[in-house]
């Protein structure tokens, strides 16, 4: 399983942020998503987009928020 805050908690709490469409978009929240019966995966939420991903750590899709 995907280690969320080793991988994400930085971003937080520094300037780090992820670059979307050539804008610096800081990372505000991340957790987990479900079916209604298991985690299927995970998000990653920024000022602007709410991006998923799978619990293979691949892209799915991205949300203007």
């Amino acid at each position: 399983m995907v280690n969320l805050d080793a991988r994400y908690h930085e971003y937080l709490h520094t300037d780090k942020c992820f670059t979307i469409n050539g804008a610096c978009e800081k990372v505000i929240a991340y957790g987990w998503t479900d079916d209604g019966s298991s985690i299927n995966g995970y998000y990653v939420t920024t000022k602007n987009y709410t991006l998923y991903y799978s619990m293979e750590e691949k892209f799915s899709h991205m949300e203007t928020r």
